[in-house]
């Protein structure tokens, strides 16, 4: 006899696929009229029906419903979501565009970055009362990357089609990119320091019995492990291994398209088999799957040869690969918000008066300043004022922004009272600070009609 199965897959699934057909209904009107990509729609389908309004998308129902389990589902559907883009973001810039342009790269990667850094912190430090600065440091190192995903609502579609240039698209496409795996030294400095302040006792590089504390020479310690542990095995690991793959890939499709072994469907997919490959082994070994997903999207099209068939062979696989992963990815974000945490006047001094002022200096200070001050080091993708601004606005803090916060909360104990105070202030800091570039970097300030003006605004400086 058959029977009302409302089962967490079949409300998931339903809703999911509902949103993608309403959405496609009007895709044109909504990209080219508002000139808005699927975050914003995505992440607010999300918040209607999630677990605070509608009840219809709840993570932590899912599954075996394990208490807890929403951290490491998030985590999850960060490294998939934004591996497999990273990937076919690498393969679609030009070929060998990090050798021609690794100057300009170096400056926003270092320089820029930590920049970005510094000013994120400075903007906790200023807005919430109760963290310290070392704390400060690390929810700045959650919201330093360039989210590669967001930011394509200016490197690609209409908008950047209009008023953008050619170069500033790629530089920008290229930084947000690497950007994501570049983040983590400024993180982990951070959370090296921090440990040193809080006095844990395990050890870090040295294995005997004394840990990192208080003592002068513990400093050395966490500077060596963030050396050993970071620079060395997260970063350069993860660009080795992302270039040999890459490079391996790039080979052994070249083999089998010279003996027509491959069809042009398994062709058009390749981007999105090698990105869950990476994903896959770099977990496994602990290094870092986003910056080696990049680097292998670079070096699968090394010398051009693979962006230029599948133009010949008119691919809109890739593209609607995007589409889907923004999709579930931002709906996911937007079901897992955590309202509840925005106002912790006791514990960590989080209010929303402190958290709007927080989002507002953000977005002023973050990443504009850092542009203004470093454009002219790099004239060949930046060649004015404007574009500085341009690109200063639009380097939006996105769902590797969320990637970085669940990773983070994994290297605290929040048994200790000051690593949870951190741990506590991180969902709000964070996350206030990544809701708002779904679209335009304060998503909860702006409607869509802010967004339309802001648009409209830097559309203008390219008009006079």
């Amino acid at each position: 006899m058959p029977t009302l199965d409302v089962s967490e897959l079949n409300v998931v699934v339903a809703v999911l696929g509902g949103f993608a057909l309403f959405h496609g209904l009007f895709a044109v009107w909504i990209k080219s009229v508002w000139y808005l990509g699927e975050a914003l729609p995505a992440f607010a389908i999300g918040v209607i029906l999630g677990p605070i309004a509608g009840k219809f998308l709840d993570p932590e129902r899912w599954g075996s419903a394990a208490p807890g389990q929403e951290a490491t589902i998030t985590l999850g559907v960060m490294r998939v979501m934004i591996g497999i883009q990273l990937v076919i973001a690498g393969y679609q810039l030009p070929a060998k565009y990090p050798r021609w342009h690794c100057k300009e790269l170096a400056i926003c990667l270092i320089p820029v970055m930590a920049l970005m850094w510094l000013s994120t912190s400075m903007c906790v430090l200023a807005t919430i009362p109760n963290l310290s600065l070392l704390a400060t440091l690390v929810i700045g190192g959650c919201a330093t990357s360039t989210d590669p995903i967001l930011s394509q609502n200016v490197a690609k579609g209409p908008f950047a089609d209009k008023y953008v240039p050619r170069h500033l698209r790629e530089i920008m496409s290229a930084e947000a990119g690497a950007s994501d795996g570049f983040a983590s030294p400024f993180l982990m400095l951070s959370v090296n320091l921090m440990r040193l302040s809080i006095g844990r006792p395990e050890a870090i590089i040295d294995r005997r019995d004394r840990g990192v504390g208080s003592h002068p020479g513990d400093i050395g310690l966490a500077i060596g492990n963030w050396v050993i542990e970071t620079l060395v095995y997260l970063v350069l690991l993860a660009s080795v291994y992302g270039i040999v793959t890459g490079f391996c890939a790039r080979k052994a499709i070249r083999f089998s398209l010279s003996r027509k072994w491959i069809d042009t469907e398994s062709y058009l997919l390749f981007p999105t088999t090698l990105g869950l490959f990476i994903i896959g082994t770099c977990g496994a070994i602990g290094t870092s799957d986003l910056l080696a997903c990049f680097v292998a999207g670079c070096a699968l099209n090394w010398d051009g040869q693979f962006l230029t068939e599948t133009e010949q062979r008119h691919d809109e696989v890739n593209s609607c690969i995007d589409v889907l992963l923004n999709f579930g990815g931002f709906m996911y974000v937007g079901a897992t918000v955590p309202w509840g945490e925005f106002h912790q006047p006791v514990t960590t001094g989080v209010t929303l008066p402190r958290l709007l002022s927080l989002a507002i200096l953000v977005l002023l200070f973050r990443r504009i300043p850092a542009l203004l001050i470093t454009y002219k080091a790099m004239p060949s993708v930046v060649k004015n004022w404007k574009e500085a601004v341009l690109m200063g606005y639009f380097g939006p803090i996105g769902v590797g922004a969320v990637y970085y916060l669940e990773h983070t909360r994994l290297l605290f104990n929040e048994g200790n009272p000051r690593e949870k105070a951190l741990v506590d202030a991180l969902h709000p800091g964070t996350w206030k600070q990544d809701i708002s570039p779904t679209s335009t970097n304060i998503a909860w300030k702006s409607s869509i009609f802010s967004y339309r003006l802001r648009s409209l605004f830097m559309a203008s400086l390219f008009q006079y």
